[in-house]
């Protein structure tokens, strides 16, 4: 029997693999479904905020301009996911709570406010969730591939050694496990680094949104404490 042959099919070069080869290849294929997972998670939960971010901004507006701020509230209570209507909540929760008075005071609009500011940081938070694993399957997944790499030209010249044989038979079985481990730590990257761009980038849209919104509510808000004085 040939012990230099090397099969490079899949599980041929998974059989020739070393254990601390293996266990590279499984680290990275840990990566993979962490990454496969937070994508696919990620990408459920911005639709879901774009879709009902669509139903909710026409409604509400609707509502506050006829004065209905029980009637935008619900319709925001209703709209749970939308990165929106969380934050106009938060600005009519706490603007609402001052409509037993007859005047709305300066106080008492930057008090929504500031509401509606903290509304805006604790959705950015939540909307950044799982980017950061992202961002370090991205950045660290390579170099997991590259130690695969090491570790398969060590094996390599280890097995030169044992064999006391020189040429590419002897060093072909390493050289799959540099080769293949180096090449799922880039399969594992690439995704990972373009999902963390594109997201980031839905981020920053939904923040200008958020902004948007806030002022415009603000606005709204100086807009009735003026028709009350």
């Amino acid at each position: 029997q040939d012990s230099g042959a090397v099969s490079f099919d899949p599980l041929g070069m998974w059989r020739n693999m070393g254990w601390s080869a293996r266990a590279v290849v499984i680290v990275l294929f840990g990566m993979s479904v962490l990454s496969i997972a937070v994508m696919v998670e990620r990408w459920m939960r911005y639709s879901a905020a774009k879709n009902q971010s669509r139903i909710f901004a026409p409604k509400v507006a609707g509502a506050l301009k006829q004065g209905r701020l029980d009637e935008a509230i619900k319709v925001a209570e209703v709209n749970k996911k939308s990165h929106l209507a969380k934050v106009v909540s938060a600005g009519l929760g706490e603007f609402q709570a001052h409509q037993g008075s007859s005047e709305v005071s300066t106080d008492e609009i930057e008090a929504s406010q500031r509401a509606v500011a903290r509304a805006q940081a604790i959705e950015h938070a939540e909307l950044k969730r799982g980017l950061g694993s992202l961002a370090t399957i991205g950045a660290t997944a390579p170099f997991v591939g590259l130690f695969g790499t090491v570790l398969g030209i060590i094996h390599a010249f280890a097995s030169m050694s044992a064999e006391k044989t020189t040429g590419l038979t002897a060093v072909a079985g390493g050289i799959s496990e540099a080769l293949v481990t180096t090449a799922i730590g880039l399969f594992v990257a690439i995704p990972a680094v373009w999902a963390y761009n594109y997201f980031a980038g839905k981020i920053e849209a939904f923040d200008i949104e958020m902004d948007n919104s806030g002022s415009e509510l603000i606005d709204y808000f100086l807009k009735q404490s003026g028709r009350a004085a």
